[in-house]
């Protein structure tokens, strides 16, 4: 395989010559004075070939001049020969070395710097009109032939501009979107372009009607060109810049298919109004996609940012329940070492009273797992989010003490992650103990509604406080706050509102008859999975 001929150097740029020689044969062909693509042409391989096979480019060009300049040297003298044999690359070479090197228009990511393509555009149409004017200037012209400087330097910058502007920016789009593509992969990533799928099914269609319409009636040819310039802004808007260059494309092919005779001047006035759409889309389109890549760049931050207090909440659930545990073997190691020790003390005096001595112990267990359950609930463990809320630690205070409790779970609720399951949790109890210390309600009920848009689960909890005057004044309140408050964070409806919004969410409070209802919306995280 190393020894194929393709793998060889020098087989490799007879193959560049030979193939930019036949692309400049075929495009010298469409090639006039006021639509010059072979600048275009010329541009744009000079930008994306490397530098050591830019003299396989000059050879491949020259050997395509070369008849022309054979034939025509008796007509038109060998300083004519000389000039037209060396190719206009060769002009444009040094000045896009320079760019390329100090003002790349192609960046090492793939991207266009926009006003150094446009500026490097009109710089190289007035360059390459200057060199045209040399040659004509050492051209032995006709006799009685009057050349008409202005007239041609006119339509010299004019014709190389817009070359350049229907042929660069469209290639530099291609290259972009086939950028590290394989072969089998080139058809699939330019059908699932909306900017080529728009311009084929949408804008080509509408340029055809503009062309036929232009054909059919020479009195509104003008209309028809002037009015090409339409499908560029309208790519633009949709598509950025990339829109543009395929739209300047087109619309440019669309007006020269419209010239009913070269040098025709309502041609160069659409030239001229299709060329300023062209530059100032391009521009457009430019701003527009650099301001949708700023957004997307604070989107994913915000997203970053949310995730990263996503997981930090989740590594907080985690130490809780590791915490937990901890006090549960704390509890049974009490149990175990109150057993022990009251063995002891029965062997050495049987006659001991013990029963304070249990009653405390027993005191002692129920506030560890009390704290234990407050920290991370056992029911969680062992049954998740519906035993938690319905008979969790909050549940059986509230209860104990005499304010009425109910809880309503529906909808798809295991599809959630553990880690929005137990923001769920953390939230009912956060809301619950911050009614609880305004002393006003006798009533809690909690609904909980689940479900899925857009590819994003969703949970909305409704939390309804219920506050008729003639059963407040039955409840516990000393028993109860104790023991709701450590459970919570202490942080009030701020640290309610904080929680909601890190999963994208928010908290909101609405009066109701007897009493009020607090809603809250939480989103499931996309990039922490569940515990």
């Amino acid at each position: 395989m190393l020894d194929a001929p393709w793998a060889k150097p020098w087989f490799r740029r007879i193959g560049i010559a030979v193939s930019y020689g036949l692309l400049i044969a075929l495009v010298r062909q469409i090639t006039i004075t006021h639509f010059v693509l072979v600048g275009g042409v010329h541009l744009v391989v000079l930008l994306l070939t490397r530098y050591r096979d830019w003299p396989a480019l000059v050879a491949g060009e020259m050997v395509v001049l070369l008849p022309t300049a054979l034939e025509c040297v008796g007509q038109f003298g060998l300083p004519w020969a000389v000039g037209y044999i060396i190719p206009g690359i060769v002009i444009m070479a040094p000045f896009v070395y320079l760019i390329r090197e100090r003002w790349p228009i192609v960046t090492p990511r793939h991207t266009v710097n926009m006003g150094a393509l446009l500026g490097s555009a009109l710089f190289f149409s007035f360059l390459m009109t200057a060199y045209n004017l040399g040659c004509v200037f050492i051209t032995k012209l006709p006799p009685g032939y009057q050349l008409h400087v202005d007239k041609a330097a006119t339509e010299w910058v004019l014709g190389n501009y817009l070359g350049i502007l229907a042929v660069v920016p469209t290639t530099l789009f291609i290259h972009q979107l086939f950028s590290g593509a394989r072969w089998r992969e080139l058809g699939t990533r330019l059908l699932d372009n909306r900017a080529v799928l728009d311009s084929i099914f949408l804008v080509v269609p509408a340029l055809l009607l503009l062309v036929w319409i232009g054909i059919e009636s020479a009195q509104v040819r003008q209309i028809a060109q002037v009015a090409m310039f339409l499908p560029i802004v309208w790519l633009a808007m949709r598509h950025g810049w990339q829109g543009a260059a395929i739209g300047g494309t087109a619309s440019s092919l669309a007006v020269m298919a419209l010239m009913p005779a070269i040098n025709d001047q309502q041609t160069l006035q659409a030239e001229a109004i299709v060329a300023f759409a062209i530059s100032s889309m391009l521009l457009l389109g430019a701003r527009i996609g650099a301001l949708h890549q700023h957004a997307e760049q604070e989107r994913m931050d915000v997203r970053t940012a949310l995730a990263l207090a996503q997981r930090n909440v989740h590594i907080g659930e985690m130490q809780l329940r590791t915490t937990s545990l901890a006090l549960e073997q704390i509890r049974e190691t009490v149990q175990a070492s109150f057993s022990m020790m009251m063995g002891r003390l029965r062997h050495l005096q049987p006659t001991i009273e013990d029963r304070s001595y249990h009653r405390q112990a027993l005191v002692a267990q129920d506030q560890l797992f009390r704290l234990a359950d407050s920290l991370y609930p056992v029911s969680w463990r062992e049954r998740g989010l519906p035993a938690a809320l319905r008979e969790g630690a909050i549940p059986r205070a509230l209860d104990e003490t005499g304010i009425g409790y109910w809880c309503d779970l529906r909808g798809p609720l295991s599809r959630l992650s553990q880690t929005l399951h137990l923001a769920i949790y953390r939230l009912v109890v956060e809301v619950v103990a911050d009614a609880c210390a305004k002393r006003n309600l006798s009533e809690v009920i909690v609904r909980v509604r689940c479900g899925e848009k857009h590819g994003r689960r969703w949970a909305l909890v409704s939390i309804i406080f219920r506050d008729p005057t003639e059963h407040a004044g039955t409840v516990r309140w000393d028993e109860l706050l104790p023991r709701v408050m450590r459970s919570t964070s202490g942080m009030g409806w701020s640290g309610i509102r904080d929680r909601a919004m890190t999963f994208e969410g928010d908290a909101r409070e609405h009066p109701i008859a007897s009493g009020r209802r607090v809603s809250l919306l939480l989103l499931d995280p996309i990039t922490i999975s569940g515990a």
